[in-house]
């Protein structure tokens, strides 16, 4: 009975982790890049201070302009400080019963080496993860080099880790046990080097080299992991728009090759994200796997955000009937400043069915 418990209680944590990356539809909708309101250019982890004064002073329901700085992440002119902490309620319909569970606490720091060097670094002392590298802006138009470790820039990063484009269910959620989503589940990341290039405005590419952490003892140089990702933000008026496209090719610990677009839109309190990738080997030699988001949301006033989500997967594409798919709804409510709650009912749909919606109620603090 211990046991069981037990198993009950990883497997809930694992559905409830969620990555503090940035949130795209922000980007597509401010007509911004991840740049603008991060230290990492990729998006995610610490805020600039840009950033920063924008999430505390615009994006709450009652939000305090704070015209005389006294709040601030800077603890000197060159040491930033962030942090997110997360957790959950959630009710499975396949366990029939509810849990609280803590999800990820995260400190952040970036140390400004210089106007175009900042180190940054980032630790979960929940899941005992981290991620830590420099950044060198020593680049034409503020491209960039990074070395370290870091979770690769594949896709459209949702900072929801349960979409089938980011871990999935992490292969623990449900009861059949499959591996439903892509390989980047909260806890990888890579050890390497990522170039990025920014073009102009509109116009940014990275690549990327290293050794991910399943297999950490394999030669970079016999096999290392490759990453590349495209991507075109054009403005038309009011319109931000986004194209681009990745690709990957990982040992995890089988060699497994990624190729994917996305797309997306944003207009006034509207925008709509999507992404397609195919995986080969995913779940076998000589398989291929599709898998499929579609997100929409929309900014009903200050702070409270409608979200719906469709998720699907398809493990094996020369099978039929194996497909899986899911709708969340769900909103975002920022009530005050560093204060977000997310209530979410996800809906499963798969054949042959099985009784296994959920409801999470999500509460995030930040700083």
């Amino acid at each position: 009975m211990k046991k069981s418990y037990f198993v009950l209680w990883i497997i809930l944590l694992i559905s409830g982790i969620e990555s503090i990356a940035a949130l795209p539809r922000f980007a597509v909708k401010l007509k911004d890049r991840c740049i603008d309101c991060h230290y990492n250019p990729s998006g995610g982890i610490i805020r600039n201070e840009d950033g920063w004064h924008w999430g505390k002073n615009t994006l709450s329901m009652i939000s305090i302009p704070d015209k005389d700085f006294i709040m601030s992440p800077r603890i000197s002119d060159n040491i930033h400080i962030g942090l997110d902490f997360r957790s959950q309620y959630l009710y499975s319909q396949e366990k029939k019963r509810t849990d609280f569970q803590n999800m990820s606490g995260s400190i952040y720091t970036n140390f400004g080496l210089s106007k175009e060097i900042n180190v940054i670094a980032k630790y979960d002392f929940v899941n005992r993860i981290w991620e830590g590298y420099g950044v060198a802006h020593i680049l034409p138009n503020k491209s960039y080099i990074k070395a370290g470790a870091f979770f690769p820039n594949f896709g459209i990063r949702l900072d929801d880790h349960t979409a089938y484009t980011r871990g999935g269910d992490f292969g623990l959620l449900f009861s059949q046990g499959a591996n439903r989503g892509l390989i980047y589940n909260p806890f990888y990341n890579e050890a390497g080097v990522e170039l990025g290039i920014f073009a102009g405005k509109f116009l940014y590419a990275s690549a990327s080299v290293g050794t991910n952490n399943i297999s950490p003892s394999r030669p970079l140089s016999k096999d290392p992991t490759f990453t590349s990702r495209l991507e075109f933000t054009p403005n038309l008026g009011s319109f931000g728009l986004l194209f681009g496209g990745s690709f990957a090719a990982a040992k995890v610990p089988d060699k497994v090759n990624l190729y994917g677009g996305f797309t997306g839109f944003g207009y006034d309190e509207f925008s709509l994200l999507a992404e397609y990738d195919i995986a080969e080997n995913l779940i076998g030699t000589d398989t291929k796997t599709s898998v499929m988001m579609i997100e929409a949301a929309y900014g009903i006033l200050t702070g409270l955000d409608a979200i719906v989500r469709y998720d699907r997967i398809n493990l094996n594409i020369d099978l039929n009937k194996d497909e899986v798919s899911r709708v969340v709804f769900g909103f975002e409510f920022q009530p005050y400043s560093f204060i977000e709650i997310r209530p979410q009912y996800r809906l499963q749909i798969e054949n042959p069915s099985v009784d296994n919606d959920s409801f999470v109620l999500q509460f995030h603090f930040w700083y």
